[in-house]
C-alpha cells in the first residue's frame, strides 16, 4: 500500500474499524473511505455494487459484520447468518468487480472446532463439530473465508484471510444483552465499584480459558498482512497468551475499583472449554504484539468511564468471546 492509496474500511465505527482507522492514520495514509450504513447499506447488493463503482478503492479491510456475545448469538441465530452472508457476499464480489487490488477480510476464532487442537493451528479448520453457542455466526465466518480462497482460484482476486482472537479495546459493544466477555465485565465491574454494590455475578464457573488481544494490536498486525502476506493461506492473529475467565474477572475488578464478592453462576454456560490460537505463522512474519493485558484492561476501562456509552448490538465490527 502507498500512502496516496484509497483504502476502504467496512465498519469504521466498530471496534476493530476504529482501530484499522487509528492506525492508517498514524502511519499516513490519507485516502481513506469512511461510509456507515447510511451511506451504504452493505446487505444490499445494488447499494454495494454502486458504492464500489462510485469509489474505486485500492484496498479493502472488511470488518464489518453483525457480532455479538453468547446471549445475542443464541437469540438471534438467523440474523447473525443472514447478515454476514449478506456483508462478506456482497463487499468481496463487489471489490472483485471494480478492481481492488487487495482484500484483508476479518474472520473469528470460533470457525475452529469446539474441541480443537490447542493451541488451534489454521490446518485445523472443518475438521469437528463447531462450538453450538456460535454456530451459525461461525459457519457465515466460514463462508466468508472460502469464498476470498474461491476468488482467487477462479480470478486471482488477491484477497486474504485474518483469524482474531477474543477482542477488546475502545468502541467496543458495552450492551449487556449482546456484548463480549471483556466488555460485558467492565460493564459490570465498573457500576458495581460506582454504585458500591456488594456482588457482581459472572457467567459460568470461571474455568474456561481464554486468549486475549487488544484491538490497536489487531490493527498492526492487518496492516502488517496487507503488506507481507500474498497468498492463500488463512492467518491466525493473537497474542498467544491464556487466561482463565476467573482470573480475568478478578483482573478487571482489581481494575475497576471493585472490592465486592464475584460470584460464578454455574447455570449458566460455559462456552467453549478453551480457545488460543497458534500464531507460529503470524510470528514467521516478524510480528509481536506490544499491548499487555493488564495495560489493556487498564486504558479501556479509563476510555468506557470518559465516554460511558453502550454500542448498537448490531455494531459492524468483529470478535468472538
Amino acid at each position: 500500500m502507498e500512502r496516496n492509496d484509497r483504502i476502504f474500511v467496512a465498519g469504521h465505527k466498530g471496534l476493530v474499524g476504529s482501530a484499522l482507522v487509528r492506525a492508517l492514520t498514524r502511519q499516513g495514509f490519507g485516502s481513506l473511505i469512511l461510509k456507515g450504513r447510511k451511506d451504504v447499506d452493505l446487505c444490499d447488493q445494488q447499494q454495494v455494487r454502486r458504492f464500489f463503482e462510485q469509489e474505486r478503492p485500492d484496498y479493502v479491510f472488511l470488518a464489518a459484520a453483525r457480532v455479538g456475545g453468547i446471549l445475542a448469538n443464541a437469540t438471534y441465530p438467523a440474523d447473525f447468518i443472514r447478515d454476514n452472508l449478506l456483508i462478506e457476499t456482497n463487499v468481496i464480489d463487489a471489490a472483485y468487480r471494480s478492481g481492488v487490488r487487495k482484500l484483508l477480510f476479518l474472520g473469528s476464532s470460533c470457525i475452529y472446532p469446539k474441541h480443537a487442537p490447542q493451541p488451534m493451528p489454521e490446518d485445523c479448520l472443518l475438521t469437528g463439530p463447531l462450538e453450538p453457542t456460535n454456530e451459525c455466526y461461525a459457519i457465515a465466518k466460514i463462508a466468508g473465508l472460502k469464498m476470498c480462497s474461491a476468488y482467487r482460484s477462479q480470478y486471482g482476486f488477491n484477497a486474504i484471510s485474518v483469524m482474531p482472537t477474543n477482542l477488546y479495546g475502545p468502541h467496543d459493544n458495552f450492551d449487556p444483552e449482546s456484548s463480549h466477555v471483556i466488555p460485558g465485565l467492565i460493564r459490570k465491574f465498573c457500576t458495581a465499584a460506582a454504585t458500591g454494590a456488594e456482588e457482581v455475578v459472572v457467567w459460568g464457573d470461571g474455568s474456561p480459558l481464554r486468549e486475549f488481544l487488544h484491538v490497536d494490536d489487531l490493527a498492526d498486525a492487518c496492516l502488517h498482512l496487507m503488506q507481507v502476506h500474498e497468498d492463500d493461506a488463512i492467518v491466525n492473529i493473537g497474542s498467544g497468551e491464556e487466561c482463565t475467565i476467573r482470573e480475568l474477572a478478578e483482573q478487571i475488578a482489581r481494575a475497576a475499583g471493585f472490592t465486592g464478592n464475584i460470584r460464578f453462576d454455574t447455570d449458566k454456560p460455559n462456552g467453549t472449554p478453551r480457545k488460543l490460537l497458534d500464531v507460529s505463522r503470524l510470528q514467521a512474519t516478524g510480528w509481536r504484539p506490544g499491548i499487555s493485558l493488564e495495560e489493556g484492561l487498564a486504558s479501556t476501562i479509563r476510555w468506557y468511564r470518559e465516554h460511558l456509552r453502550t454500542e448498537n448490538p448490531t455494531t459492524t465490527e468483529e470478535t468472538s468471546a
